[in-house]
């Protein structure tokens, strides 16, 4: 689960499933039923471009909320985005990783997010055809670019595209609020987070956003 401030000035979208699927899982699971109306009016929102939300979730890979902005502020500084937070592939490009690394990023990161740029210039990644593409076509996309593994892709599934039905059981936060609200506090394994998982579907992704709220009841932003 990845937060952050994000000062964005990209308009800020809610998914227009959100109600219908509230009302589904409110019928079909007891704790659903008691965590969603706890939470009000909060919905899932997502902001920015593809490229930049990636680029974030690289930049604050292993580090905390806090010192992923500082890097982060200093990133875009450094790709002269001024006060915007969109990041353009090209900018990145016209880097190189001392001056990347100047920014704070390791020099692992900063040979990340030149591998990133590289598959957006390069039309490696099919962004407009995300919307026809299914979940799984969109992960086998972005995986093939270095530091970018499942779990990343199903945030960005889930935060920036706002897919309804996914279920990341690679993620430390949902496996142990269903430890919490399910299990009493007992530890659960992938094979029963995915048995429980298979009853929230075609939400899956609005049960796991409400599961991680209940152990952080600030809003969630990716």
């Amino acid at each position: 689960m990845v937060r952050g401030s994000a000062r964005a000035v990209a308009t800020v979208v809610t998914p227009d499933y959100w109600d219908e699927a509230c009302r589904h899982l409110s019928r079909r699971d007891r704790v659903m039923k008691k965590l969603i109306p706890q939470f009000g009016e909060a919905r899932l929102q997502s902001r920015g471009d593809a490229f930049t939300t990636l680029a974030r979730s690289i930049v604050g890979q292993q580090i905390s909320v806090k010192a992923a902005q500082s890097v982060w502020e200093r990133f875009v500084a450094a790709v002269g985005a001024g006060s915007s937070t969109r990041v353009q592939p090209q900018a990145v490009l016209a880097l190189d990783g001392t001056a990347l690394r100047a920014a704070g990023l390791s020099a692992r990161k900063a040979e990340y997010l030149l591998d990133l740029a590289q598959h957006f210039e390069g039309g490696q990644v099919h962004v407009r055809q995300w919307q026809q593409m299914d979940d799984e076509a969109i992960i086998e996309e972005l995986v093939a670019i270095r530091g970018i593994g499942r779990w990343t892709a199903e945030m960005f599934l889930i935060f920036h595209l706002m897919r309804p039905d996914v279920l990341p059981l690679d993620d430390v936060g949902l496996l142990k609020g269903i430890s919490t609200n399910y299990f009493s506090g007992e530890p659960v394994s992938r094979a029963e987070a995915r048995e429980l998982g298979d009853g929230w579907s075609p939400y899956r992704s609005v049960a796991t956003w409400y599961i991680w709220r209940s152990l952080d009841p600030l809003p969630v932003a990716y």
